[in-house]
């Protein structure tokens, strides 16, 4: 709840303001009150962002705002951080469970004080790591996704215990509700759901259970229904995504990024440890965890571009890694339970600072930034763009922060990120042909992020020589296209 007010610009903007633009046109939608006008500029925005998945959080976000009358951002960082803390609570049952299987299978008494301190070593891992912290404040569906992974990968593990019924239920339901509010979730939900059939039932067995078969229709079939519709966009999202930077998987680079982003964001000494618990662990513990490490590596093959790019891609990685951590931790508490009472006390102050030292680096980036003047700057931009032609932009997040604060949307020239993935696919282009189609019919070029302008030198000398400036402040830059300078 730290800095709770800022305005959503602190973790991917770009999603963030998505996912406000869209909790915006469902309000006004549901409003009754609402100027006719104001309601159909903000269901044209929504249409304009696309629909990637079903608008779960957005819808939750709106009722919000019917409850309380108006629009308040910070409501979605309540509800994606209550999301966050839930899954924290089923990882710590889990880990429980998961514990004292581990040292039944070794042999060894199931001592409370490495069960939960293993269980709690684990919790604290997934709660407190920075990069969690501040993700599952953001505006987007991941932190919902995360947590029915972890709900689907808790029923499993009790369905792997006891097959009943229930178990069928829940895991399906929750596998559903993950798939559905974000897809990717398959990939690992597929690992897991695969690798505890298989040893639960053994692999020919399997495809004779019932109770398997209603799992995955549970799992599948709202996904299935939703995307139905939808089966040309999905099918233009994996030629473009996947198949189109299918050669990445060839670069030894791809791999080496992949590794360094997910160390950077984990620490890389932990995630080490974690794929070291994996060898350790044993049974129905290790068949879990070498099923969510098979589907988590699997989706970064058919997501290669995001896999070093986006940081939020790998946020399903943290429960992963959190979970093998556990073998780890039962040794490593097993070993201290026996030391004199000096070594425990120095274990528990280190443990403190550690947990002390995580909270801090974990809300350093809301104490050190703020972004609550962001509303008035794209307000003012807004107020200075014509009115009498069409408008082209590079500027931050889509155009989504001049759509959302200013309510004015333009067409985008391509960043400098999508300049790179035209040159991965293929696609380069003469720059004056590709400029001449880009702005025809368009009156105004908007500059907004000068850093990306900066980083587009033909474009930046292209506009200088050609066309005068009709307006400049230190937040914008606007060319006026139809009439050449004197």
């Amino acid at each position: 709840m730290f800095d709770l007010t800022d305005q959503p610009i602190d973790f991917h903007p770009t999603r963030q303001l998505r996912g406000a633009i869209i909790a915006r046109g469902i309000f006004y939608n549901l409003s009754p009150d609402t100027d006719p006008e104001i309601k159909a500029q903000a269901a044209l925005f929504e249409e304009s962002t696309g629909k990637y998945e079903p608008p779960i959080l957005e819808g939750l976000v709106a009722l919000a705002y019917l409850l309380i009358g108006q629009e308040q951002l910070w409501i979605s960082r309540i509800f994606t951080s209550l999301f966050w803390l839930l899954g924290g609570c089923v990882l710590f049952f889990l880990s429980l469970r998961m514990s004292r299987q581990s040292l039944l299978i070794q042999e060894l008494s199931a001592s409370d004080f490495v069960v939960y301190g293993s269980a709690l070593t684990v919790a604290a891992y997934y709660l407190l790591l920075p990069f969690g912290v501040q993700a599952s404040r953001s505006f987007q569906p991941d932190p919902g996704m995360v947590m029915w992974i972890i709900f689907t990968i808790f029923s499993l593990y009790r369905w792997g215990e006891k097959p009943a019924w229930k178990w069928v239920v829940m895991a399906g339901l929750f596998g559903g509700l993950a798939i559905m509010t974000k897809a990717v979730a398959a990939f690992i939900i597929a690992g897991a759901a695969i690798a505890v059939v298989i040893h639960t039932c053994g692999l020919k067995k399997a495809f004779l259970q019932i109770q398997v078969w209603c799992m995955a229709l549970l799992m599948l079939l709202p996904t299935f229904v939703f995307y139905s519709s939808r089966s040309g966009r999905a099918a233009e999202f994996f030629m473009s995504w996947t198949v189109s930077l299918s050669h990445l998987l060839l670069e030894p680079s791809f791999y080496v990024r992949w590794l360094s982003l997910a160390g950077d964001l984990m620490g890389l000494a932990v995630l080490l440890l974690a794929l070291l618990g994996v060898g350790i662990s044993a049974g129905r513990n290790r068949a879990l965890l070498l099923g969510l490490w098979v589907g988590y590596f699997i989706y970064g093959l058919f997501y290669p571009y995001q896999m070093y790019t986006h940081n939020y891609y790998h946020l399903q990685l943290i429960p992963i890694i959190a979970l093998s951590l556990l073998p780890v931790c039962e040794v490593i508490l097993g070993k201290i339970q026996n030391q004199r009472a000096l070594w425990k006390a120095v274990t528990i102050a280190g443990t403190i600072a550690i947990l002390l030292f995580l909270s801090w680096e974990s809300i350093l980036p809301q104490y050190a930034e703020d972004y609550r003047d962001e509303p008035l700057l794209w307000q003012e931009i807004a107020s200075q763009l014509p009115q009498d032609g069409k408008i082209i932009a590079l500027t931050q997040d889509y155009g989504y922060r001049l759509m959302y604060y200013g309510w004015r949307k333009v067409s985008l020239w391509p960043n400098r990120g999508e300049v790179k993935l035209m040159e991965l696919r293929g696609n380069e282009k003469d720059f004056e042909e590709f400029f001449a189609k880009k702005t025809d019919g368009i009156s105004y070029f908007l500059v907004t992020s000068f850093n990306q302008f900066r980083d587009q030198p033909i474009l930046e000398e292209y506009l200088n020589q050609h066309f005068p400036v009709l307006a400049e402040s230190s937040g914008y830059l606007i060319y006026k296209l139809n009439e050449k300078p004197q």
